[in-house]
């Protein structure tokens, strides 16, 4: 049975606030990235294609935790991936986005390390995921959620962001201060900055 009600309008008022705050901030392009948050055993997701910059209440789908229903079809590509986070995680909420500079640096490394103290004190490392299949495959429903439970944030390597909360707005929070640590990070490898001597203790990535 579909969620209806004040507090689903509220909810739908706060996909539309977080996604229109994700394209204004770069995090995603006109189409790309979703959002979904877990109601008991509801999960709503956006709808396959829908521009998280302008989301209405029709953009969003809602499907059951573990039981397909009507409304699979129209959820987005990665509906398994965000099922099989809710299934291994007590996360209520998963924020899927493509930030450009932390998918660049994902390319290359298999963690990324923020030089700056803010992006230090809120990551001190995060992992970089690489599949054979990395948009809504099996393989980011079986390795991702593991990462996720130590990680409030894990990059797939050369596809985006994967970042988890209690909230929308904590994904978005996340999202957010990585991406400007791998724009500060980029800028400081561009600038010829040597990244080991930036972070100073060596032991930090490792954490």
């Amino acid at each position: 049975m579909n969620i209806q009600g004040e507090a689903y309008t509220r909810l739908t008022g706060e996909f539309s606030r977080v996604g229109r705050i994700l394209f204004q901030a770069g995090l995603n392009n006109s189409h790309s990235g979703n959002m979904s948050v877990r109601l008991g055993d509801r999960v709503v997701i956006t709808r396959r294609g829908a521009m998280l910059g302008e989301l209405a209440g029709d953009d969003l789908v809602q499907v059951g935790l573990a039981v397909d229903d009507s409304g699979i079809a129209l959820a987005s590509t990665e509906v398994g991936v965000h099922r099989a986070i809710y299934a291994a995680t007590s996360h209520l909420a998963v924020v899927h986005t493509h930030p450009r500079a932390a998918t660049a640096l994902s390319m290359t490394r298999d963690h990324i390390v923020p030089v700056d103290d803010e992006g230090r004190y809120y990551f001190k490392r995060v992992p970089v995921l690489s599949v054979a299949a990395s948009i809504g495959s099996v393989d980011l429903e079986r390795e991702l959620p593991a990462l996720l439970k130590d990680f409030p944030i894990v990059m797939v390597r050369g596809h985006g962001a994967f970042a988890v909360g209690g909230n929308l707005e904590e994904g978005l929070q996340i999202t957010h201060a990585l991406e400007w640590s791998c724009d500060i990070l980029s800028r400081c490898l561009a600038l010829g900055m040597d990244e080991n001597e930036l972070v100073g203790d060596r032991r930090h990535g490792e954490w």
